[in-house]
């Protein structure tokens, strides 16, 4: 299975096991997530956002105080501007959290049911999943010299076929070059592709 059919099957069985909805910020580095996926009612999405809820949020810093699981009635974590109670307004009222991954690319996820707490067996596939997501979408440490080379030309505005005359190679080895870098970068596009590698500072 590649990775993206693993990160959709993966998103397909976090989506049955929270009805009312999931936030994964996959690899948090320097305040953003390198990927993150969302199922929230688009309502409570727009309130958190004008809300700047991720900067008081409790079950963020959980997430970055400790790993594992805790369900949101459990939290440890003090909830001063009442984020879960207006959570729990928007449907989202039983609500669970996991971490992993070191403090410099931290996985944190928060899911939502609107009918009853998560069970402990729902609970351990929801962490096995989330651990697979974070192994699975881990960034390459590098690129191929022919891969940098590749992306580096699309970023200075050469077409395909300029780009693979400068290179050196056919129009089809250059394509196949940017399709490498792509799957290596996990990305959909190859602007997408050339984003990420300098995200990651890859390039």
């Amino acid at each position: 299975m590649s990775s993206r059919s693993d990160i959709n099957a993966s998103l397909a069985r976090l989506k049955k096991v929270a009805p009312a909805g999931y936030f994964l910020a996959l690899h948090i580095r320097f305040a953003a997530p390198l990927m993150q996926y969302q199922t929230y009612p688009a309502a409570w999405a727009d309130r958190y956002v004008q809300n700047a809820y991720a900067l008081r949020d409790p079950t963020i810093a959980w997430g970055f105080s400790t790993t594992g699981s805790c369900r949101w009635s459990s939290l440890p974590v003090p909830d001063p501007f009442g984020i879960c109670k207006d959570a729990a307004a928007h449907g989202l009222i039983y609500g669970l959290t996991v971490a992993c991954g070191p403090i410099s690319s931290r996985t944190i996820c928060s899911f939502a049911h609107d009918e009853r707490e998560f069970t402990d067996d729902e609970i351990e596939m929801i962490l096995d999943t989330v651990r697979r997501l974070h192994e699975i979408t881990e960034p390459p440490e590098s690129l191929t010299k022919a891969q940098k080379e590749a992306l580096r030309c699309i970023a200075e505005g050469d077409r395909h076929a300029a780009a693979a005359a400068k290179l050196g190679i056919t129009e089809s080895a250059f394509k196949a070059r940017l399709i490498a870098a792509r799957e290596r970068l996990m990305a959909r596009t190859t602007a997408e592709a050339l984003q990420r590698a300098k995200e990651y500072r890859l390039l």
